[in-house]
């Protein structure tokens, strides 16, 4: 089950950040995901079967076929009701904003269904990629509904944009203060304007980058120490670094490194 991505065209590069598709057949028993944050809102189409959502508390529901997931504070369990098929828009920490019809704050952690957001249009892209034939047709259709619906994609402040950078450059180890020194903004007018634009706080998207970094660490090279780990990730302790990693994967970091390792976190950033 490992996805494959798909660069965007050039004059949407600066709002989607890839496609990518999975596909595998129905598990004999199904084993739930966790969907990582990752700091970027997606647009989904399941053309295979449908997937179902598990709350924090436990209760089960069906995902609808397309929706757009909001931003996310905490992992967000799901699991295949039969065959996967599912074709992803990977949008970059800003890049939604052009095309959101409601408060971006207001998605958060929530699967919103494309008919909500985008009334008959969105109902009728939804139809298209879901009888679409190949990746490379559901590719077409979405970048035709997303130029359509593309009034200006500078919307984002450039002082967001900077600091989106500035946060992934550094992995997500400066604190909002250092942020908003950098870009010589008062903390609160940065904490507002990302609020609007990204729908997470400047400290939200540090904690989820530098926890993606550590992932991706954990996923790609050999680790010798838990502690280490945690002390590259410049987190303040051990502790903070189990709490924070709980929270985004719903395991521990020794579960994960032990027992999950093998296992492919499909739903988290793509390269």
């Amino acid at each position: 089950m490992i996805p494959q991505t798909f660069a965007p065209h050039q004059d949407l590069t600066a709002l989607v950040k890839c496609y990518w598709t999975l596909e595998s057949p129905k598990e004999k028993t199904p084993r739930r995901n966790a969907i990582v944050p990752d700091g970027c809102m997606k647009m989904i189409f399941h053309y295979g079967d449908v997937y179902r959502h598990y709350s924090e508390n436990g209760d089960c529901t069906t995902l609808p076929r397309c929706f757009v997931i909001g931003q996310l504070t905490r992992h967000y369990e799901v699991e295949p009701a039969g065959e996967t098929g599912t074709f992803f828009v990977c949008f970059h920490p800003n890049g939604f904003l052009p095309f959101a019809t409601m408060p971006i704050k207001e998605m958060e952690n929530t699967a919103v269904p494309l008919d909500k957001l985008f009334g008959s249009d969105g109902q009728e892209i939804a139809e298209k990629i879901l009888y679409a034939g190949t990746t490379q047709e559901r590719i077409d259709l979405i970048e035709t509904f997303l130029f359509n619906r593309l009034a200006d994609k500078n919307t984002a402040d450039f002082i967001v944009k900077s600091t989106i950078e500035t946060i992934l450059t550094a992995n997500g180890q400066l604190t909002v203060d250092e942020l908003s020194r950098k870009t010589n903004t008062n903390r609160r007018q940065l904490e507002r304007k990302f609020s609007a634009t990204v729908g997470l706080s400047p400290k939200q998207l540090s904690k989820t980058i530098r926890l993606q970094a550590t992932l991706k660490t954990l996923l790609t090279q050999k680790v010798t120490s838990l502690t280490g780990l945690a002390y590259e990730g410049e987190y303040y302790d051990q502790a903070h670094f189990i709490k924070d990693f709980k929270e985004f994967t719903g395991i521990t970091p020794k579960e994960f490194y032990g027992d999950l390792l093998k296992m492919s976190l499909i739903f988290d950033a793509v390269e």
